[in-house]
């Protein structure tokens, strides 16, 4: 399991398991946020991955979004989650593309917002932001 951190106290991920979970349990992760949309992969059961976090104490926010298709009910929504669930907290998606792509939309919206601090986050958790530059870049 790769973790990327953002800002501090949120990291994101690639696809999760499970067994994850427990790994990020003890690394005291107090919340999840999954960008996953239900049935887009075998390997993709978000009702098993809510039942262990649920079972871990974990909270659970699922935001499914496709990729590249990010409207502002979504970032909005995902702003939302940052602001309302404990940390550390994971936001996670197949690759983590989306979780970073609807982070910085998020934060772009921000009054403080540091864009060349939130581009270079980006790119050091190994997602370019370029594909969303012209909906941050305010």
């Amino acid at each position: 399991m790769q973790l990327h951190e953002l800002e501090p106290g949120l990291w994101v991920a690639p696809a999760l398991s499970v067994s994850d979970l427990d790994d990020l349990a003890k690394r005291g992760v107090k919340a999840l946020i999954c960008n996953r949309r239900p049935g887009e992969a075998e390997d993709h059961d978000a009702q098993a991955l809510a039942a262990r976090a649920a079972i871990l104490g974990m909270r659970w926010r699922a935001i499914p979004v496709a990729p590249g298709e990010y409207d502002e009910e979504d970032v909005a929504a995902f702003a939302e989650a940052l602001r309302e669930l404990p940390r550390p907290l994971v936001a996670f998606c197949r690759t983590g593309r989306r979780a970073v792509h609807l982070w910085a939309q998020a934060q772009s919206h921000e009054p403080d917002c540091d864009l060349p601090a939130l581009l270079a986050a980006a790119r050091a958790a190994g997602h370019d932001p370029e594909p969303i530059r012209a909906l941050i870049d305010r």
